[in-house]
């Protein structure tokens, strides 16, 4: 009878994730580390594993990426793309891949580009679950911060996960990790991944993307309103 009931809904909507990568192009991430972010994130979404868990329901995921800075800092890198197969993902990641940061950055304005990704979501395609992934290499010091926007902008129930870039041992395990756990993560079941230096990104977003497009269960629709 309970899946009876879940059908409906599941057949109404056009993909089961509507997904947005959020890069930080702050001044402190200078143009080597930024192309390490863009041809990892890339390379990461071709990874075998994260294409098996883009394929592993019927229902298509919705792919989004922008980067972020200051306050007025934000700029789309790929508009909402339905991936369906794997040349829709090749053709998303080769995008990304040659993409040019908008500026050198600026500040670091965390509740702006989660105001920005919330804004982002509302065009999203029709999906059952939306969530938005905040990549940064330091905490926010400009205008509000995550909790604002959250009260402020987040008219539904959208998943906030996190990537640090730890690209000082002290400043990321003492600060920035303690900073994203009790600021950034929003919403059920949203969770951390540490990148040690922007060497490290692909291979940190690789797990992130595994376990975002591997953990939506059918049990867990039935929570996404509570």
């Amino acid at each position: 009878m309970g899946l009876a009931i879940l059908a409906g809904p599941i057949k109404a909507e056009q993909c089961r994730l509507a997904l947005a990568l959020a890069m930080d192009i702050s001044v402190s991430v200078d143009d080597a580390e930024d192309l390490l972010q863009r041809q990892g994130l890339a390379a990461a979404l071709l990874a075998p594993e994260v294409q098996e868990a883009f394929f592993s329901s019927p229902l298509p995921v919705a792919l989004a990426v922008y980067e972020w800075s200051g306050q007025s800092t934000q700029h789309v890198i790929l508009n909402w793309q339905i991936i369906e197969n794997k040349g829709n993902l090749i053709a998303a990641a080769t995008q990304i891949s040659q993409s040019i940061r908008s500026n050198q950055g600026s500040a670091t304005a965390m509740g702006h580009a989660l105001r920005f990704g919330a804004k982002l979501l509302q065009s999203a395609p029709s999906c059952l679950f939306h969530t938005i992934d905040l990549s940064g290499d330091g905490s926010n010091n400009d205008g509000y911060g995550p909790q604002i926007a959250y009260q402020r902008f987040f008219t539904r129930d959208v998943v906030v996960n996190g990537l640090v870039i730890n690209a000082a041992d002290f400043e990321g395990e003492l600060f920035l990790v303690p900073f994203f756990e009790n600021n950034v993560l929003h919403g059920p079941g949203a969770f951390l991944e540490v990148a040690q230096g922007f060497e490290d990104f692909e291979r940190a977003m690789r797990k992130k993307l595994k376990r975002e497009l591997s953990g939506l269960q059918i049990g867990a629709i039935g929570r996404v309103g509570q």
